[in-house]
């Protein structure tokens, strides 16, 4: 059996499935839509690459893509088995080199949130270069759920992940995450099952210090501990955000417009939105 049809035959509930439910439910792509898939390495965004190659393939959806390999500074045995995955799984990458971990190395504060915003602002560009309106992210479920316990725990505000974005800075160009509600266990059982070894985080800072020393590492440890007693906590965490009741918030804000619940408590209006009578 070959990839395509492992994908759809063995995963179609775990991931294929998944897959369209996002691409429809958050109108991620539309018919003539030009791609950029952004392929670090990982087991993730290969995975994503092969999907939307695969219904590139088919028409499914009427668009194109390009597929990419932003070389941020990458060890040579690194770079070459992210040649070899692309080539086993039949994915024609071009290969672009930047310098974003020299600038990150010497970063002394926020090493990891410069070498986000730098590699974000590149791959908006090389978007744009190559005539896309679109760029395609592997952020998957549990990025979802981590992201938003990071946002709370370390952050101070309720925020989530969104499956797709506007680009600020370029006009016409969107970020989407097709993998949105795909589970990080059901990628790993696919490439496990399948012989396939991807890279692993290759930043040089992860590297020095352990993966398991970030905030992202602490939540994953903390999200572990809660299944446990609760295997519903990532469901139950993922539509706290979908279930939002404005009314039950001490304060909010849409962009630069703040809300306070005092605003309308002198209305007399129960949690149900309804009039209490004097």
């Amino acid at each position: 059996m070959n990839i395509e049809n492992i994908i759809i035959k063995q995963y179609g509930k775990t991931i294929w499935s998944k897959l369209h439910k996002a691409i429809k439910e958050y109108e991620l792509i539309q018919t003539g839509d030009k791609i950029c898939v952004c392929i670090s390495g990982g087991k993730d965004s290969m995975l994503m690459a092969k999907c939307l190659q695969m219904l590139e393939k088919h028409g499914t959806y009427g668009f194109s893509c390009k597929f990419i390999v932003m070389d941020p500074g990458y060890s040579e045995e690194n770079l070459i088995k992210i040649k070899q995955n692309a080539e086993k799984l039949g994915i024609p990458v071009e290969v672009y080199s930047t310098r974003i971990f020299e600038s990150t190395e010497k970063a002394e504060k926020n090493p990891c949130f410069l070498c986000a915003r730098l590699r974000r602002g590149w791959l908006y560009k090389k978007a744009q270069e190559l005539g896309c309106n679109k760029i395609a992210l592997g952020h998957h479920f549990d990025d979802v759920i981590e992201t938003i316990l990071m946002g709370m725990l370390y952050g101070s505000q309720v925020q989530t992940m969104m499956p797709k974005l506007h680009s600020e800075n370029y006009e016409g160009v969107h970020l989407i995450r097709p993998l949105y509600l795909v589970r990080e266990n059901d990628i790993i059982d696919w490439a496990e099952k399948n012989g396939l070894e991807f890279i692993r985080c290759a930043c040089r800072v992860t590297e020095k210090k352990g993966e398991g020393s970030s905030k992202r590492g602490e939540v994953k440890r903390l999200l572990a501990e809660m299944r446990k007693n609760n295997p519903a906590v990532d469901m139950n965490i993922f539509r706290s955000v979908e279930n939002v009741n404005l009314q039950t918030l001490i304060s909010y804000h849409k962009g630069d417009e703040y809300h306070s619940f005092l605003e309308s408590f002198d209305e007399g209006l129960t949690l149900k939105g309804t009039r209490i009578k004097q």
